[in-house]
């Protein structure tokens, strides 16, 4: 399994080992060349991207496609989450755990993977997170997780949201058959949290709060059949 700090030196420090580094350097043009070749990728909103330091990517989850498609196109490798269960999966098993992502066991609180996120944004690193917690199987966004909301309080770094359309379950399938789609991702314009200065009892509805407003700056990006609970 990846990598994954003592609870100690996390918070200090983030270091990727260079089989990671390596294995990256290959594949994101790899995954580039795959995406342009099975389908027409458009991206839009380049520019919003942060020239340097942290900032987590927050993006929909419909199916396996989003994450290695914003990982192959983004400016710079960026960390990732990913469902523990996902390293049971022949294949997929091997490549989440081939580009370094961080396991996490969905609906879980689990302290040493928040702060090895922490650490990786106390590092100048982005990440990438999906708030929904877990694929939609269908474009409509369900509710967001206030996980997110906690470690980007916790950081206080910015939160770029990703609308991504045209992915789905069937998606290589189809392409396989010839049927080339247009896939699309959308990065919007960087935004921040207000730190969460709410006492104990508040503070769960303050982070789902913010979650829903992460998940609605993420459905502004998305046609109206895409934002689901956010529509």
């Amino acid at each position: 399994m990846s990598r994954q700090p003592d609870e100690q030196a996390t918070r200090s420090s983030y270091q990727l080992p260079f089989p990671t580094r390596l294995a990256r350097w290959w594949m994101r043009p790899f995954f580039r060349s795959l995406f342009h070749l099975l389908s027409r990728v458009v991206i839009t909103g380049r520019e919003n991207v942060p020239a340097e330091g942290s900032y987590i990517i927050a993006a929909n989850h419909i199916s396996l496609f989003e994450p290695p498609l914003v990982l192959a196109f983004w400016p710079v490798p960026a960390e990732a989450i990913s469902a523990v269960d996902v390293w049971g999966r022949r294949g997929q098993g091997w490549l989440v755990d081939l580009y370094g992502a961080i396991p996490v066991h969905r609906g879980e609180y689990d302290r040493r993977v928040l702060n090895t996120m922490l650490a990786v944004l106390q590092a100048g690193r982005p990440l990438l997170i999906a708030p929904e917690g877990g694929r939609t199987h269908t474009p409509g966004l369900r509710w967001g997780m206030p996980g997110v909301a906690y470690v980007v309080q916790k950081s206080g770094a910015p939160v770029v949201p990703v609308g991504i359309v045209g992915t789905s379950d069937d998606f290589l399938k189809q392409a396989l058959k010839g049927k080339r789609r247009v896939l699309e991702m959308r990065i919007g314009k960087p935004f921040h949290l207000l730190k969460d200065e709410s006492g104990d009892d508040h503070r769960k509805t303050v982070r789902q709060r913010n979650a829903d407003y992460i998940m609605r700056r993420i459905a502004d990006l998305l046609p109206p059949e895409y934002r689901g609970v956010y529509g």
